[in-house]
């Protein structure tokens, strides 16, 4: 039952799934954390995190780890399964008429009407997923994580840089992370 429950979660997500991956955040933490609970906003962070390191899609990677999560082997396999079918028979579509020069002018149109919206998407994806990095419990000064701010800060004026490839950065956070948390064990 998890198993069909998985699939139409994730059909869902990625029927509508326009604009990458960082657009199909809101929609994963709304079925999967807020509607089905299968794991929490923390939990989130982390899987994004981990997802953006390893290789592939965003999105794809956030499947099968959430189907890995919920239902081990084959969660994984019917998540990742479900996220790609509407991509797949869009695709097919898409490609019959792309081979058959044929032009798609409402989909230019319907693609410029998307974008703000995805846009919109991703910054409550960024703002959700930045409360939970930097605050320890709910959002107010006396929860705010030290160690998460000072990454924070740091990551961002050396991507400013851009001197700093991001993989660079994820090891430069993790040292602060690790150093930090352990500097304040210390103290504490």
């Amino acid at each position: 039952m998890v198993l069909l429950e998985l699939y139409f979660v994730f059909l869902q997500i990625g029927a509508f799934a326009f604009g990458g991956g960082y657009a199909v955040l809101p929609l994963i933490q709304r079925f999967v954390v807020e509607e089905r609970g299968w794991m929490s906003i923390k939990e989130m962070t982390d899987l994004v995190s981990l997802s953006q390191m390893t290789p592939g899609p965003i999105a794809i990677n956030s499947a099968t780890f959430v189907g890995t999560k919920v239902a081990g082997v084959p969660g994984a396999i019917v998540a990742t399964l479900a996220n790609v079918t509407p991509q797949f028979i869009l695709m097919m579509i898409l490609a019959y008429f792309i081979f058959r020069d044929k032009k798609i002018g409402f989909l230019d149109k319907m693609l410029k009407g998307l974008k703000p919206g995805i846009v919109g998407l991703i910054a409550i994806a960024a703002i959700s997923m930045m409360e939970s990095s930097l605050f320890e419990g709910a959002v107010s000064v006396s929860n705010i994580s030290v160690v998460a701010v000072v990454a924070f800060i740091i990551g961002f004026f050396l991507k400013l840089s851009k001197r700093f490839d991001l993989i660079v950065l994820i090891v430069i956070g993790a040292f602060i992370g690790i150093g930090g948390n352990l500097l304040l064990q210390l103290f504490s």
